[in-house]
């Protein structure tokens, strides 16, 4: 059975299973639609938690921009999994004991006001578009690969399975469907991992194989051999960094409170039944995500020196097929720069511009040419970041059934998330916008029905900003993260832990946070591409990092604007003491 069929196999076989998971659970209640009647068990919303956050940046992007930037992607891991602790410390268990369904709904109350419920919602959509925008590229890429179209088509095929998924089965479905979608997943991402370690040294597990010594004989480790490889073909060491003190902190800090505020990670605590349970589902989700984020480095490593082996100084005409087969996506491309024939993989511009324009012309080689490659070095391979975890099997010329894998668990992976999104999406404008401030008296019926509309508004949206991202997956989620981490989390933090803050110090400390973080991201990535290097950058942050200063504007701002206006009601005051007491805590003295 040729690869291709696996994939299809797999993918299909995993499909009938979400589908009749999600049949299994429809939902009938708001309640179940929202939160899935909160009676999940710790362990399954710890499973489920980790499949929603793990989304197609983690499963196929993180590894491919550490493949290519070496050192410098470590922050990426940190950053993400730092911010899981965070969120279990400091937020999960408060807000569940608070007992709203969505972020904006407790911004609101805990505000006392909807100018700030609709502040929230706003600062929600655009993180969630955002973030939604890089699933949908995630799974067009799936798709353009073994359906052997280009990645257009492969985002639209995605729009129509994620609309059928997240309609019908609301939380309660979603659920039970993302548990199964971290065992695809993992399962998918660890198997080649183990190929490839046992293939490069011998150690089954891909984790301790990073650092082991190779099995040619030459005595030189995963990493040593790596860096003399990437020296050899002119390129840096692998292992040096090139990223300042400054921007690393600002982006690890940016990430890890952007992944605390995060309103489809938030919602998935609402779901237990009990307080000490939202966090022992944080501490089930972190160990669930770190069986992945353990393996990133190791299959990141394994990927660049199975590139640099495979494709350098190869001929085209006698090229691993894999080439030709990713060609067709419009993700990979070879230009003969000096018309001999053979694949010059060198030191160069690494990463080709976001949306390689193709043309219809073939070189002389039947080979793709691409129209706007960077023509002045002396690279001739474009290879997209993202591809690299899918190609890296076909690379390593691993059996076809590890390839249909890959493709289900990457499915898997950037639906699971796509799912979790949309769903906070429709919540948002559906419980947030109408039940709770423009239209009170909807009828649980409609308001199901407006939410099942905005999650259709919500996929034409995201399905476009697939097919025109605004930059490869792992750069987009990480500006979602960037907005959660200017605009959300303060507001939450200090609604937790300051009685002093009021409405107007945290509407306009999220509108500054918001301004302040999308206009700098915006400016340098749109307005002005050919500013974007550190000379230029404000304190020397890059757009990715620039969340963490964003972060700390909307607390000054809250904070300050709070000490000059009217402290909140007393009955806001006391709720947030109450928010903060264990349960069972204060009962002696009330009688």
């Amino acid at each position: 059975m040729s690869s291709q069929g696996y994939s299809f196999l797999f993918v299909g076989l995993s499909f009938a299973l979400y589908i009749g998971i999600a049949f299994w659970s429809r939902v009938a209640s708001t309640r179940e639609f929202y939160v899935a009647g909160g009676g999940v068990h710790p362990i399954v919303n710890g499973m489920a938690t980790a499949a929603d956050w793990m989304s197609a940046a983690s499963f196929l992007s993180v590894a491919g921009l550490i493949a290519f930037a070496g050192r410098d992607g470590s922050v990426y891991i940190i950053g993400w999994t730092g911010g899981f602790v965070l969120l279990a410390l400091l937020l999960a268990p408060y807000l569940r004991k608070f007992g709203r369904f969505t972020v904006p709904e407790f911004i609101g109350d805990r505000y006392y006001s909807n100018a700030a419920r609709v502040v929230a919602v706003i600062c929600l959509l655009f993180i969630s578009f955002t973030y939604i925008a890089g699933q949908m590229r995630g799974v067009g890429i799936v798709f353009s690969r073994f359906l052997e179209v280009d990645i257009d088509t492969g985002v639209v095929v995605g729009m129509a399975i994620v609309f059928v998924y997240a309609v019908m089965g609301g939380m309660k479905g979603i659920t039970y469907t993302q548990v199964a979608q971290y065992c695809v997943l993992i399962f998918a991402f660890l198997v080649p991992a183990v190929f490839l370690s046992i293939m490069w040294t011998d150690n089954p597990i891909p984790q301790l194989g990073f650092g082991s010594r190779l099995n040619d004989g030459s005595g030189l480790t995963v990493l040593q051999k790596l860096d003399q490889v990437t020296v050899e073909l002119g390129f840096s060491a692998y292992t040096q960094s090139h990223r300042s003190v400054i921007d690393s902190v600002a982006i690890v800090a940016a990430l890890m409170i952007g992944t605390a505020g995060l309103p489809h990670v938030i919602v998935r605590f609402f779901t237990v039944p009990r307080v000490s349970d939202a966090r022992r589902s944080a501490g089930y989700a972190l160990a669930f995500i770190c069986v992945m984020y353990t393996t990133i480095p190791a299959v990141a490593v394994f990927a660049r020196l199975n590139l640099s082996e495979s494709v350098n100084e190869a001929a085209y005409a006698t090229a691993p097929a894999w080439v030709k087969n990713w060609e067709n996506t419009g993700l990979i491309a070879w230009q003969d720069k000096n018309d001999d024939g053979i694949i010059q993989y060198r030191a160069g511009a690494p990463f080709a511009p976001a949306k390689p324009e193709f043309t219809a012309a073939r070189g002389r080689h039947g080979e793709r040419l691409l129209g706007n490659a960077p023509g002045a070095n002396a690279n001739e391979l474009y290879v997209d970041p993202d591809i690299m975890v899918m190609a890296n099997p076909e690379i390593a010329g691993l059996p076809g059934w590890v390839i249909g894998l890959i493709a289900a668990g990457a499915v898997a992976a950037a639906l699971s998330t796509a799912a979790g999104l949309l769903l906070v999406i429709s919540s948002s404008v559906s419980h947030d916008l109408l039940k709770r401030t423009f239209a009170p008296s909807i009828s649980d019926r409609a308001e199901l029905r407006c939410a099942r509309l905005a999650a259709v508004a919500a996929i034409l949206v995201a399905g476009w900003f697939g097919i025109n991202p605004p930059a490869f997956v792992a750069q987009t989620v990480a500006f979602a993260f960037g907005m959660a981490a200017a605009t959300l989390f303060p507001a939450i933090v200090l609604g937790i832990f300051s009685k002093r803050v009021n409405q107007p110090g945290a509407v306009t400390g999220m509108l500054a946070g918001l301004a302040f973080t999308l206009g700098y991201i915006v400016y340098f990535n749109f307005v002005a591409p050919e500013l974007n290097q550190p000379e230029h950058w404000l304190l020397g942050i890059s757009p990715t990092g620039i969340g963490a200063l964003g972060a700390l504007l909307n607390t000054a701002v809250a904070i300050a604007i709070s000490r000059v206006t009217a402290p909140p009601p007393i009955a806001v005051q006391e709720m947030v003491d109450d928010i903060r007491i264990p349960s069972g805590a204060g009962i002696a003295h009330h009688h």
